[in-house]
């Protein structure tokens, strides 16, 4: 799963990156982009791991792309920088809080660069459908559909609104689908603050937007990782800060994007893998290798909170909450699966 860091310059996009992912900023690559893993926190996952002692173990990750740093003063090239992601499942837009800025005025630009840039890409479609449906061609009624599907979206685009509450009927899903509309995506307002001061009420601003804001100090907690271990608390303390936010971020991050986790394990391996929330036992099996959904028969599920709770599968069945269920299972978040199969 990749999710996008963007943000304006100066606002500690960077900071952000290296605070997560452990990887320090790359100079050769602010005008291309640099991508790092973090691993995503997870309580059950660890407690599966203390239970089964495997000889290998695989958290859940989640790719980071921070993205060149958008301009302010020269706006007609931030379309450029903004595409390098638009295959990410989500954005996390990075303001800086310890300037004479202004953070509504922030997602407010940012707003404006998503949609212009989704709009270049929606009128260059529909300019080349126009001259195609003009020849005689085999596909024409349904460059005819694609055409009549988009237009109501090039013109809420042209009306200056992002996408996020646009109501998509079938046929603009599946035409939309192909442009991976920025303006479109879930979205995470971090506003980044230069101490552990509350900012509520710029917190309580933001979230007018409609955009689930969280707020953290990365410059102090980034200061805070890279000294000796003994030293750590004292000096948090010292800064006020309370707790660490690093997991918390990604915690918020992971919740965004509308993902589940579900987990497979025994004595050998102990797998976190994520799903799209709404996603079926097959969708779990193909995550897992194409052969599982290929050959799928059936999915054995045991919930893992009932794993946990009870110490073993056999005590699982014996209670009753075992089940197995066909291919159209809609999988929970902390699910265990077996994939039965044949090939």
């Amino acid at each position: 799963m990749k999710i996008g860091l963007v943000g304006y310059q100066g606002s500690g996009k960077s900071t952000v990156f290296e605070l997560l992912t452990s990887v320090s900023p790359d100079s050769a690559k602010v005008h291309s982009g640099q991508v790092g893993t973090a691993t995503l926190p997870d309580e059950r996952y660890n407690q599966l791991v203390d239970h089964f002692q495997p000889k290998k173990c695989v958290p859940a990750k989640i790719e980071l792309f921070d993205t060149p740093g958008l301009s302010r003063t020269e706006p007609q090239a931030n379309a450029q920088r903004l595409a390098v992601i638009r295959e990410a499942a989500a954005l996390v837009h990075v303001i800086g809080a310890f300037s004479e800025g202004d953070p509504s005025a922030d997602v407010s630009r940012f707003n404006d660069d998503v949609i212009l840039a989704d709009l270049q890409v929606v009128d260059s479609r529909i300019d080349r459908l126009k001259k195609d449906i003009t020849k005689p061609r085999p596909d024409r009624d349904e460059l005819k559909a694609e055409l009549e599907a988009i237009e109501p979206i090039a013109q809420r685009l042209s009306e200056g609104k992002t996408l996020l509450d646009f109501d998509f009927n079938e046929a603009q899903e599946k035409a939309a689908k192909a442009f991976s509309l920025l303006s479109r995506k879930k979205r995470l307002l971090l506003l980044n603050t230069s101490s552990s001061d509350d900012e509520t009420e710029t917190v309580r601003v933001l979230e007018e937007s409609g955009c689930r804001v969280v707020q953290a100090p990365c410059g102090l907690e980034l200061e805070v990782q890279a000294l000796p271990a003994d030293e750590r608390d004292e000096f948090a303390a010292a800064m006020g800060l309370r707790e660490p936010c690093r997991t918390r971020l990604l915690q918020a991050i992971f919740e965004v994007t509308d993902q589940i986790t579900f987990f497979t394990c025994n004595e050998k391996e102990v797998h976190a893998w994520l799903l799209r929330r709404g996603d079926t036992a097959i969708d779990a099996a193909d995550t897992i290798h194409s052969d599982l959904a290929r050959g799928f028969i059936r999915a054995e599920i045991v919930p893992v909170d009932d794993l946990l709770r009870l110490g073993s599968e056999r005590e699982v069945k014996a209670a009753g909450l075992h089940h197995v269920e066909g291919k159209d299972y809609v999988m929970q978040h902390g699910d265990e699966i077996v994939v039965r199969f044949s090939v």
